[in-house]
């Protein structure tokens, strides 16, 4: 259920356990929906959007709308949840944006918690180039897949962001003392290592489920890269936290001056071919693509062995730059792994494969329909 939320005033869809598929125009707001189902999940959302963005605007003239909301009742594992996030226009100027999160009716924390209850990836056009983009948005979509099978990596990764900022803010105003500092040091060095071990789990995980050979899917080797998990490959966690803390303290003044420290927050997911020994980011664009895909695929395998319940997918045009082969091959994962996969494209031709197995819903602007 969407209320005010981009090109829907209102919206409702009623759906079982099979895959959907979106289609409609270009424009029509297939990728709306989309994310709007994202931020019934950690994190921000499919497209990172500022919340008060995300609000429906129908007129040229009209402002935007000064909330909106998404609900869903999710069956999964655990049982059936009621989840719901939205957000609400500041009563007052340079008042914080805040996203309101519900879970069975109760207020939680934050998005962190959605975690708990559902597991959700999602691949866009957007994405296309991840490999051979800046490492920022690979470390998210690293996280996203931790994500999915550690539960609490959401919470300790905004509790080590809410401490590196708070750190460099009195590094900067010179507002703590020692003690103070300390503390707050000791805190990012434990996440730190723990934010990292999940990363390199995930990584050592997913390589067990990969494709071991290049069809229909090309083969691709992972790691997890930064200065945290660099140093766990070599020693304990304990040695290696207490190691993380000494290199924040050597680094204050550097912080103080502008600079920062090293740490998960610059980490990064390196991505080859193995067969050729080539680096995601020199392969041209469709093998990338089809790498992204594959490693995807991977990781709802391994989601759904572990939680025994497969993640939702939230894929945006994914079929529509398929060969058939590859794309009747997909449709056959998603249908064998058992996911709930949300597949968009402005042609339903090319999901006819799918057949009775999915459920067809027309987009058209402001309105979704079950076909």
């Amino acid at each position: 259920m969407l209320t005010d939320f981009r090109s829907y005033r209102a919206a409702r869809l009623a759906m079982d356990a099979r895959p959907l598929v979106l289609t409609g125009p270009n424009g029509a707001g297939k990728t709306n929906l989309l994310e709007a189902v994202s931020y019934l999940s950690p994190g921000r959302g499919l497209r990172g959007a500022r919340l008060a963005d995300v609000a429906h605007r129908s007129g040229r003239d009209e402002g935007p709308a000064e909330a909106w909301s998404v609900a869903a009742t999710v069956s999964g594992e655990g049982g059936e949840s009621a989840l719901g996030s939205g957000w609400r226009a500041p009563a007052e100027e340079g008042e914080a944006e805040r996203r309101s999160v519900r879970i069975d009716g109760a207020q939680a924390a934050g998005p962190a918690a959605f975690a708990d209850h559902v597991a959700m990836v999602w691949l866009t056009p957007a994405m296309d180039r991840l490999f051979a983009g800046p490492p920022a948005e690979r470390r998210r979509f690293l996280d996203r897949l931790v994500f999915a099978i550690d539960a609490g990596h959401a919470t300790r990764v905004q509790r080590f962001d809410r401490a590196r900022r708070h750190r460099a803010r009195l590094l900067r105003t010179g507002a703590g003392d020692e003690s103070w500092l300390g503390a707050v040091e000791r805190s990012m060095a434990e996440n730190a290592v723990a934010i990292a071990a999940a990363r390199l789990d995930l990584v050592a995980r997913l390589e067990g489920v990969l494709p071991a050979r290049a069809a229909p899917f090309p083969q691709v080797a992972l790691a997890a890269d930064g200065l945290v998990e660099r140093w766990l490959a070599h020693a304990p966690a304990l040695e290696v936290e207490e190691r993380f803390r000494e290199h924040l303290v050597a680094t204050r003044r550097e912080e103080a001056d502008g600079g920062g420290a090293d740490g998960p927050q610059r980490s990064d997911l390196a991505v080859s071919e193995p067969a050729r020994g080539m680096a995601a980011a020199q392969c041209s664009t469709g093998e990338q693509k089809a790498m992204l895909i594959a490693l995807v695929i991977a990781h709802a395998r391994l989601v759904a062995r572990q939680r025994r319940s497969a993640p939702v997918l939230l894929l945006d045009e994914v079929a529509a730059h398929l060969d058939e082969s590859r794309r009747r091959a997909l449709f056959e994962i998603i249908l064998d792994v058992g996911a709930q996969a949300w597949l968009s494209g402005t042609e339903r031709a090319v999901f006819a494969p799918l057949g009775a197995h999915a459920q067809f819903f027309a987009v058209r602007p402001g309105t979704v329909t079950a076909e």
